[in-house]
Parts: structure tokens; sequence; C-alpha cells
């Protein structure tokens, strides 16, 4: 019995590779000496398995920005607008199709499944595929001349990478089986040529919902692949949920199936039990939460593996994670400011890979050989869950009575509109923008400074109320119609609220990639939720003294709390979504007190909680729904709510989105260039909405004629009445001087547009 791994962090224990990045895009690292950092991050990640026993090193699983991206350039899938013209793609077209340049805007990003992590959808329309250089090669080649690993290269597989690509009508996607599968072959075939034995394949699309025509296309990849390479073994990888058509997958002809047996909600093992396991096949048992941040109960996964092996024989599993361990961060080791019952119960990436060589251990010398660690598991577990924070009374209290909360405005949405029309008698296509203004050197240096105590408390306040200050003055100069106070105190939209509420724990370095060089250190919730005191009102009010026009006090939602958390494991997810739901309400309450009448509750994580299987979305969105009801439905009529949303396909989920009744939402749709507004020719939505006229993801400042157009094509299905008018999301990542020259296009477009919609309107 053996231990593998799936794909390890790529960003380094101090996050080296977004800091190679950022130096090599800011031109303060020339291409050389950037490979050569690039280089020796990788190899220490090969290096950090090799020490800790696994037996199957991934190779080819780490990347430049992206590994969709890396497959898209390995084929010559790249736009034609970043001027391609075939061969090996060069780093600035690399980074071009990612980030977007001068000439031309980047292509789309959105969510990779259910997790937090962004990668760069494929356009294949007017692509000509050709592998243009073997990666995964080079990769192995480096990870057995370096360090002597016998690497296993990791390659998305045609089917998922297909279903997640744009560009092709529906009855041309076996055209592109076609036209890709020769490229995997040729992949495979030199990989067999130089040696390697085994392959990972990676089809997470066998984990959602498939119809029997998507089995077929998958079986003939299959057959086709292993007929045309028989002279290496594909390692057929599923994760994040269970296989429908268990028995249709594991029949395929192929060497190894990789299940995932931690969010399957045990439908695998059950299959397993049920229809058995191919006796000429290799199990991936993916036993350790690839997710999660919590120490495996080890005593509960040797169970499964002793479950597992009535229908397995031991040399034929090889125990793993659940997932790619990219979604947690690289090590617990650095800790150690955490308070002793939580920080013994962490495990990242590295302390997962030694959960996976122990239960390896215990799989070859029984369970005797591992007693020690395994009562030491047990016991870090127990001490967390008998912490009093996780027996907070007045928490208890209220999740008691939750049937009887509020989750419904006291009055219908066209009473409510009229309340709100008569206090702030808005202009016709009202501006504003998403929440924060960049985030610049100065203010991440004055925040390290106050956290180190270097500088006062008051020092601090005396800082961001300049900030803000200077922030409403150019909003002011601008000509925007709704103000926001840009955020400059905090310094993540989840990790602010988490700081401020009881139940949140924050780390040292608990880092993990969302996209690109875009790294994220998401709370951790431990305890029962709670809110003590006031987060937001301050910097809100001041910023509402300084000027006349409405300033939006600022949320983050509970579901994009929640989801952007590594959240306990002893409660469902909905449990926790209620508490921050009441303690959110607290927060709201407390700004409409202090006279700040429109408050933005931004939830942009909803749609990437959908379950991956359709059959349970409609739970999922109805506790998801609530909760956001709950945080907002004691307020006034006359008290604007907000909401935003980014990077999500509302086709399936509009009905939800109506239901939040928010009266007023804005959606990221610059990316996906203007595709999200067909959802309204379809559907009808009667409530306030803007839909984000340019990408702030992008340097690139796009200009007023370029935003009209984005205007014109909304107002082709929206009523101009309903209409808001604003950037696709916060701008905390962008410099100032972007920040300025494209919201006063963003405001020059909104004065044409005006001029041509008040008659219609």
């Amino acid at each position: 019995m053996f231990s593998g791994n799936l794909g390890y962090p790529r960003i380094g224990r101090n996050r080296e590779w977004k800091k190679a990045l950022e130096r090599y895009w800011a031109g303060q690292l020339e291409e050389g000496a950037f490979h050569a950092e690039l280089k020796t991050i990788r190899l220490g990640n090969l290096k950090a398995q090799q020490e800790r026993g696994i037996d199957v090193i991934p190779v080819g699983d780490f990347t430049y920005y992206d590994h969709i991206l890396d497959l898209s350039a390995m084929f010559g899938l790249i736009p034609a607008r970043f001027g391609y013209a075939g061969g090996e793609v060069d780093q600035a077209t690399y980074y071009a199709v990612a980030r977007g340049n001068r000439e031309a805007a980047a292509s789309e990003m959105t969510k990779w499944f259910n997790t937090n992590y962004h990668y760069i959808v494929p356009e294949l329309a007017d692509a000509n595929p050709d592998l243009t250089r073997n990666r995964l090669l080079d990769a192995y080649r480096e990870a057995k001349s370096e360090l002597g690993i016998e690497g296993r290269p990791v390659l998305v597989g045609p089917y998922t990478f297909l279903k997640l690509s744009k560009g092709y009508a529906p009855n041309e996607l076996d055209g592109w089986i076609d036209r890709l599968l020769p490229l995997y072959a040729q992949v495979l075939r030199e990989l067999a040529a130089e040696g390697v034995a085994w392959v990972q394949v990676d089809e997470p699309i066998l984990a959602t919902t498939l119809a029997e025509e998507d089995l077929a296309r998958v079986a003939r990849i299959y057959e086709t692949l292993t007929r045309e390479v028989p002279d290496v073994k594909l390692m057929l990888q599923t994760y994040f949920e269970s296989v429908d058509a268990y028995e249709a997958v594991v029949s395929l002809p192929v060497h190894g199936i990789g299940l995932d047996f931690v969010h399957d909600g045990g439908r695998n093992l059950a299959a397993v039990r049920r229809h058995g396991f191919p006796s000429d096949k290799v199990l991936g048992a993916g036993l350790i939460d690839g997710r999660s941040i919590w120490k495996a109960d080890l005593q509960e996964k040797l169970i499964a593996l002793t479950a597992l092996r009535e229908w397995v024989s031991a040399d034929r599993i090889l125990i793993q994670p659940s997932s790619s361990l990219l979604h947690v961060p690289v090590s617990a080791a650095q800790e150690r400011a955490l308070q002793p019952e939580l920080r013994d119960a962490l495990a990242f990436a590295d302390e997962k890979l030694e959960e996976l060589a122990l239960l390896a251990k215990a799989g070859r010398s029984g369970t005797e050989s591992v007693a020690a660690e395994l009562s030491e598991a047990a016991r870090r577990r127990r001490a967390l869950a008998e912490s009093p924070s996780r027996q907070r009374p007045r928490v208890q209290a209220e999740m008691a009575k939750l049937s009887a909360q509020p989750d419904v405005r006291a009055d219908a949405f066209p009473v409510r509109r009229e309340a709100q029309r008569r206090r702030w008698n808005l202009p016709l296509l009202p501006t504003t923008t998403i929440g924060s203004f960049p985030q610049t050197p100065e203010v991440r240096g004055a925040r390290q400074k106050w956290r180190k105590g270097e500088w006062s408390n008051e020092a601090y306040e005396t800082f961001v109320k300049e900030q803000i200050r200077e922030w409403i003055d150019i909003q002011t100069e601008l000509g925007i119609d709704v103000f926001v106070h840009g955020e400059f105190e905090r310094n993540d939209m989840v990790e602010f609220f988490g700081e401020k509420l009881e139940g949140f724990a924050f780390t040292a370095n608990g880092w993990v990639q969302s996209y690109g060089s875009r790294c994220v250190k998401p709370p951790i919730i431990y305890g029962d939720v709670e809110l003590t005191a006031p987060m937001t009102v301050a910097e809100t009010v001041y910023a509402q003294s300084l000027t006349s026009k409405p300033v939006k006090g600022m949320l983050t939602g509970p579901i994009t709390i929640l989801n952007w958390s590594f959240v306990r494991d002893d409660k469902t997810r909905e449990e926790v979504a209620y508490q921050i739901a009441l303690a959110l309400r607290e927060e709201v309450k407390a700004l409409e007190e202090a006279g700040i009448g429109m408050i933005q509750v931004d939830e942009p994580a909803i749609r990437e909680g959908l379950p991956l299987k359709r059959e349970q979305w409609q739970p999922y969105l109805d506790w998801a729904v609530r909760a956001f009801r709950i945080s907002t439905a004691t307020v006034r009529s006359e008290t604007q709510i907000h909401t935003h949303m980014c990077y999500s396909e509302f086709h399936d989920i509009i009905d939800a989105i109506s239901a939040l009744d928010a009266d007023v939402i804005s959606i990221e749709t610059s990316r996906s260039h203007g595709e999200l507004i067909s959802v309204f020719e379809d559907h009808t939505y009667d409530k306030g909405i803007g839909l984000g006229v340019y990408d702030i993801h992008s340097p690139r400042v796009p200009d007023a004629g370029e935003m009209c157009g984005m205007i014109d094509r909304a107002l082709r299905v929206l009523d101009p009445a309903q209409f808001w008018i604003n950037p696709d999301c916060g701008l905390k990542t962008r410099k100032a001087e972007e920040t300025i020259a494209a919201l006063r296009h963003m405001v020059e477009a909104t004065e044409r547009a005006r001029e041509r919609y008040a008659v219609q309107a």
C-alpha cells in the first residue's frame, strides 16, 4: 500500500512565487532570473513531498499563473486578439491572456468548480490546436535529474478541459474532441518514450451531473488514448464529489481510478461496496481532505480503509488526498501565535502529506505500528471540541430560536422603491463603485506599522481618515453619485470582519492562491460566531460627514464569509451561515441607527458554493438566501440594501438572486463580454441592477466609448430606470491613476447614456 499526492501549493512557504511574478511584471526581475527563481520554488515543492515520505509525487502541477492557461498555451489555444501566430507561447503573450494588455482584454476568469480558485477560461473560437511544447515532459525530466524523483505527470483531461472552455457550439463538441485527442496522444507518447510509467489525468467533470451522451464521449476519449498509447498507464482522477455513473466510470479502459471519499457524502464508498471495484485497476483512495485545514480523524479514515480492503487488495490501493492540496496553505509549522488547542488541530499541505504517509504505514504494517500517532491525533481533535469557544451561551440561545428569526422585509419592493426614491432623489443611471479603492504601498505600509506596534491606534486612525477624505474629494470631483469610504482600514473583505467577530482565528502565513499572484489568507471559523462591538460604523459615519452625497455602508455577506473561510467541521455549513447572519444583522442595525441609509452586503460567493450535483442546488440556495435575508430584513423601507456578485454564471440561479430581495444588485459582466446580459433576455428582473462596465482585474483602462457599448447592450433588455453604472468589482488591486482614469471614463459614458435614454426612462 502506497501514498500519493495529487498536487501541491505553488506559492511557496512565504509566497515567494507571488513575489517573483509581481517583480517580473513590474520589470524588476529579468526573464532568466525569473525562471531561476520559479525553478527553485518548484524543486522545493517536490522536495517537501519527498521528505515526507510520499511514494507517488505529481509533476507538472506547478504553473506560472494557472494550470488551465498552461494547457491552453501547450496546445496553442491563444485568442487571435493577442497577435499569436503559432509556435511556443512566449511569456508576454501568456501573461497578456491572463491579465490583458494595451491592445487586448484579458480572457475570462471564473471559479474552478466549487472552490475559491479561479482559472482562465480557454477560448476555442478560430483556434488551430497544435502541441507547442510538452511541458509535462520538461517537468518529469527536471524532477528526475535534479532530485531523483520518478514523478507522475499531471494533465487535465480532454473532457474537463473542453467542458470548461468557451467559443464553440454544442454541436461542435465532438469535432473538438477529435481535434484535441491527437495532441493528448502525442503528449502521452512522448512521456512513454521517456520512460514515464503513470500519468495522472484529472477529470473532475465526472463528479458533476452528466448525461448519457457525455459518458459515451468520455468512453470514446479513453478508448482512443489507451489504444494509441498502450505503453503508459493512466490514473483517471476525479474529485470534489461522488461519481454518479460509478459503474460506467470504473469500467473505462484506464489503469487506475481516483475517487474522493471525503466530499462524496458516502456515495463513492457505498458504490464500491455495492458494485465492487475492477480487479485490474488501482484505486486512488482520496481519504485525506484536500480542502480542509483540520487534522483528520485518523481512526475514521482507517475504518474507511478497512472497508475498502474488503473489495480492493492492499497492493492496489493508493492513499491520496481528496483533491490537489492547491486549496490549503503550505505549512502550519509557523502558526505559533494561535491558542494551543486550535494550533494543534491544524493540518495544512505538509501536515496532510504526513497524514497520508501515516495511513499508508498503517495499511502496510497494521495500526499498532502507528498507535502513538493515532492517540495523539485523537487527543488534539478532542481538545478543540471541548473548547469554550464552541459553547457561547448567547449564540446558542439565538440559534435555539432560529425558526422565529425574521427573514422578510416589512414592505414589498415596489413600496420600498418609492420610499427610497423620495429619500435619495438620484439621477437616471446613478453611478457608484463597488466598495474598495486602491490599497497603495502607503496604505499597506501603514497597516503593517500599526500591526507591528510601530504606530499607535490614534496615528493609524488619523492616516485612514486622511485616505477617506482624499477619496471622498476624488469622488466629488469625478461626479460619482453614490460614494463609498474606500475600505482603507481593511486588509481583506472577509479577514477584516473575521478579526472583529468572536469565533474566528487568523494565521500568520496561511496563504492560498485565489487567482494569478493574488493570494488570500482565509479566516478560520473555529468557534461560535458572535458580534461584540460595531465593526464598520466609525469609518462610514466619518465619510458621510464629509459629503452630502450618500455613502454606502459596506459589509461582506454571510455566505461569502462562510465560503471564503476555512470552516469548522463539527457543524453543518448551514448552521455556521446562520450564526454569521445573526451577527451581521446587528451590524446592519448599528449602521442604520447611525444614519447610514444605503448598506451594501456583498455576496460574490453565493454561486461558487453551489453543490456540483444539480439535485442538491435548491436546498443550498434556500438556506443561502435565508441567511442573507436574516442579515438585512429588519431595516426600514427607505433604507436601500445593495449587494454585489462577481465571476458567476447566473442563468441557473436568477430566481435565487431575486429572492435575496436586495434593492440593488451589481454583477460582474465585463470579462464575459456582456454574455451575462443574455440572462435578462429570458428572465424579468424588477429591482435595481448594475452590470459592471469595465474589468478591474486588468491594468487596462477602457475608454468611454467601450463602456458605452456595455451600457447600450444592457439597456436593450433592462429598463434605464432600474440601471446603475459601476465597475465590475472593488478597486483595491488597481493603481490610483488607473482607477481615476477609468472612473472618469465611466462618468463620461454615463453622461452620454443619460442623454440618449432620458426619454425612454
